[in-house]
């Protein structure tokens, strides 16, 4: 009787632990899918003036991970990587500031005439670095100097007071009725600045001054440095190559401060979240890849105003949504 009773005890057992168990795979489909969601998300929104705040915290409100916070935010700094990650290996050839060339003779004169420091040197330079490219980057770190000096020493307090979903949605409707605005002015305007090279350290430095806003939620960083770069005379397309290569050092910077200081802190992740963080910055670099490409086609033919109202009309559907759903102005 006794064994009888301890046989079903343990098939009971088994059974429940099987049912645990594909629960927990429906559990890790249902996570993945959440992933790839969020990674497109970020994909599109990173590189397309729309905000990827103001998306995020509507699909943070349907789509719950089961994540701990701080492991959250560590995610959505990863999938971020994925995005530069796509500039880099789409503008690869704009970017490299290196090669290998042969120096002709009449320069490698004038290289011997020189003390071997010297000559050395600028050996290396004529060989091996394309100066156009160096000047290219210097110009992006001219940019990164307002946020550096302006924006950094105050982004803790700046996400603690205005990232909530007022200030993001206010953010959304304002810059979309200023991406109209602009456009309309600028078609009685001709762009000073048709090509990178043409870019000034000056006119850099102003479109620099832009990104600073972007510490606001839901003003956008694509969205900020666009629109000043339009303002002070580039083409749109100089406007959006520009932003996506101020990406790179403005957004490596942020992810890997936030990085740092969550290893620094003791966090950590299991196999399972290494497996999250790697989808979704492979589905983040892929949509990054192909946004970027349909941006640069829209814009060759359309202004931005399309995206100023979609800006407009996301604002109000956020307004809404945690209006009539009873939400409090807390931070998303």
């Amino acid at each position: 009787m006794n064994c009888g009773i301890a046989a079903h005890e343990t098939i009971r057992r088994y059974c429940n632990e099987k049912i645990r168990q594909r629960k927990e795979r429906k559990m890790s489909v249902l996570e993945f899918i959440k992933v790839v969601i969020l990674g497109i998300v970020e994909g599109i929104t990173e590189w397309l003036p729309i905000s990827s705040t103001g998306h995020m915290i509507l699909v943070d409100e349907f789509i719950k991970m089961e994540m701990t916070p701080e492991f959250k935010e560590f995610f959505l700094v990863v999938i971020q990587l994925g995005a530069i990650l796509a500039v880099v290996v789409l503008y690869w050839s704009k970017l490299w500031p290196f090669y290998i060339r042969e120096i002709s003779p009449k320069k490698r004169k004038e290289l011997n005439r020189m003390n071997p420091v010297s000559r050395m040197a600028l050996t290396f330079v004529e060989k091996f670095c394309n100066k156009d490219k160096w000047i290219l980057w210097f110009k992006i770190l001219v940019a990164c100097i307002p946020t550096i000096v302006i924006a950094l020493p105050f982004n803790d307090i700046i996400e603690e007071k205005f990232n909530n979903y007022v200030v993001v949605a206010i953010a959304l409707i304002v810059y979309g009725v200023i991406f109209i605005l602009i456009e309309n002015y600028n078609k009685r305007r001709k762009p000073v600045c048709t090509s990178l090279e043409e870019l000034s350290f000056g006119t850099a430095f102003k479109i620099g001054i832009f990104q600073v806003l972007s510490v606001i939620p839901g003003t956008s960083r694509s969205g900020s440095t666009i629109i000043g770069g339009i303002l002070v005379g580039t083409s749109r397309t100089v406007a959006a190559e520009f932003t996506f290569f101020l990406a790179i050092p403005a957004m490596l910077g942020a992810s890997g401060v936030k990085i740092l200081i969550f290893l620094v802190e003791g966090g950590g992740f299991s196999g399972p979240e290494l497996g999250i963080l790697l989808v979704g910055m492979v589905i983040s670099f892929i949509v990054s890849m192909l946004a970027i490409r349909f941006l640069m086609g829209f814009i060759k033919k359309h202004d931005f105003k399309a995206f100023g109202w979609y800006r407009i009309v996301l604002g109000i559907v956020v307004v809404l949504y945690f209006a009539l759903s009873g939400a409090q102005m807390m931070p998303v």
